[in-house]
């Protein structure tokens, strides 16, 4: 089955090291009835930079990326049924979790969310996302 990459471009590609160079990864594979969404992060999709360092306006730009993401692929949130959350500090949980719940807007998906360090200085939050079309 060939999978289908999906480049939205209403989002930014993360999984640089070097702006000048091309990501090595893809914004999303389709393969089948299953889109794998890359782990996006808090970057405006023009500039490519950190929007912000408050958590909640982190949370929105993240899960923003991942929305046109998933619209440029035929999808929405009520296709995910996993996410992966990584939090630089897991202190920022309830924040993260009130703007989560406020833009899941009821939706429910599977979830794991973690403690670690994104490869970016100033990201503090990187989520991924598995969804399933019909």
């Amino acid at each position: 089955m060939p999978k289908e990459i999906i480049t939205a471009p209403g989002a930014p590609t993360t999984g640089f090291t070097d702006k000048s160079k091309a990501p090595p990864i893809a914004q999303a594979i389709r393969c089948g009835n299953m889109l794998f969404v890359s782990g996006q992060g808090p970057l405006d999709p023009d500039t490519k930079e950190v929007v912000s360092d408050d958590i909640q306006e982190q949370t929105r730009q993240t899960l923003g990326n991942l929305m046109a993401i998933l619209a440029h692929a035929g999808a929405s949130l009520e296709n995910v049924v996993n996410m992966r959350v990584c939090l630089r500090d897991v202190n920022d949980f309830p924040k993260f979790n009130e703007t989560f719940r406020e833009i899941m807007a009821g939706e429910k998906v599977t979830r794991t969310c973690i403690g670690g360090t994104p490869h970016r200085k100033g990201v503090n939050v990187e989520i991924d996302c598995v969804a399933m079309f019909d």
